[in-house]
């Protein structure tokens, strides 16, 4: 299946993203403002970068306990989660900023996240945004052997408790980034030729790789040793706890989009390769929203509780998510489409952890 060409139906007689596109785009005609973001992004922007670094230099520059510094670090985890759902998720869009060389700015916010520009836009934006739910195709589908997302992938007897162990996995997100994640998909994709450039540089992909790996552990690494009089195991310690928080935060937020109950996991034609649905009627299927008149979760996760504003918008910054929400969902009501929701977080996280406790029965196929 992942060498199989994905095409989507053309067939979308009531023209529903026609319609959806015109009245977005009246939307913001008739306020007179941009799609990308405005104040409110930038302020949020200094108090992200703000959790994320002050306590890194409180830790290196002032005297603190050890339960102070810890302390320092899960607030750190807290910024640089909000760092990358935020301002680096935007840069990384285009829609952080109407000029270009400020989005390309904030989106290299991921080197100092762990991570690498270029295999997040071909990951994320290129594979998750157009092949979104769809296995073998959408990577955030693929947790390797431990985690089963899918009623697609493979079974096995220990996926059984996978609503138990998960959760604790969840937290290892971004420091695969920073040691593993980066250098098994650079090579995967180098191979299949897999870039948003117009031009493939395997050299110029590999060396800033590597460089901007070796300035991250560094600044992360390397200077607390030297700044602070504390044994080695304890600063891997802080670091790993910091990404620790990170990427649990992450992890649960972008399942509570696509891996949960009401999200369909659709395949396409086995001869043709053809989906069922034209693309942006294949988001609402397979895309989920949460919690989106809760205003902290509005404002903490950059929009992506409004997941499916963000799916068929991606170029639109988070902050207007709020808005157009009302013109999709009326939109989506008018075609007879669906447009799946949960009221709070806790509801979400139920129905996460509920599917994955569904994915862990073995299959009636493989039963004797």
């Amino acid at each position: 299946m992942k060498n199989q060409i994905i095409r989507f139906s053309r067939n979308d007689t009531k023209k529903f993203f026609i319609t959806l596109n015109k009245r977005v785009n009246d939307h913001f005609k008739k306020l007179k403002k941009p799609k990308t973001g405005n104040w409110k992004l930038y302020a949020k922007t200094l108090i992200m970068f703000s959790f994320f670094l002050t306590p890194y230099f409180l830790i290196l520059f002032t005297p603190l306990n050890m339960w102070a510094k810890i302390g320092l670090c899960v607030i750190m985890g807290i910024g640089m989660a909000g760092v990358g759902m935020n301002v680096m998720h935007d840069g990384n869009h285009g829609s952080f900023s109407k000029n270009k060389w400020v989005n390309k700015l904030m989106g290299s916010s991921i080197y100092i996240l762990a991570g690498n520009v270029h295999n997040w836009k071909v990951q994320h934006n290129m594979l998750h945004h157009t092949y979104t739910n769809i296995h073998g195709h959408d990577e955030d589908l693929d947790a390797g052997r431990i985690i089963r997302f899918s009623r697609h992938s493979k079974w096995s007897a220990y996926h059984r408790f996978q609503h138990i162990y998960s959760v604790f996995l969840y937290g290892l997100l971004t420091i695969n980034w920073a040691i593993t994640t980066d250098i098994k998909q650079t090579r995967k994709y180098l191979k299949r030729k897999l870039t948003y450039r117009k031009k493939l540089q395997p050299s110029r992909q590999w060396f800033i790789l590597f460089f901007t790996k070796l300035i991250y552990f560094v600044i992360w690494i390397v200077f607390p040793m030297i700044f602070i009089k504390l044994e080695w195991w304890k600063i891997l310690l802080g670091f790993f706890i910091m990404h620790y928080t990170a990427g649990l935060i992450l992890s649960l937020v972008f399942q509570l989009a696509h891996i949960i109950e009401d999200a369909q996991m659709p395949v396409p034609d086995k001869k043709t390769g053809t989906m069922k649905n034209t693309w942006a009627i294949h988001q609402l299927f397979t895309t989920v929203n949460f919690a989106t008149k809760n205003r902290f979760m509005n404002w903490f996760t950059g929009g992506l509780n409004h997941q499916i504003e963000h799916h068929i918008f991606p170029h639109i910054s988070h902050i207007h998510y709020a808005d157009i929400a009302k013109i999709v969902k009326k939109t989506a009501k008018e075609f007879n489409l669906p447009y799946l929701e949960y009221e709070n977080t806790l509801s979400a996280l139920r129905s996460h952890f509920q599917y994955l406790k569904q994915m862990g029965l073995q299959p009636i196929d493989l039963k004797v």
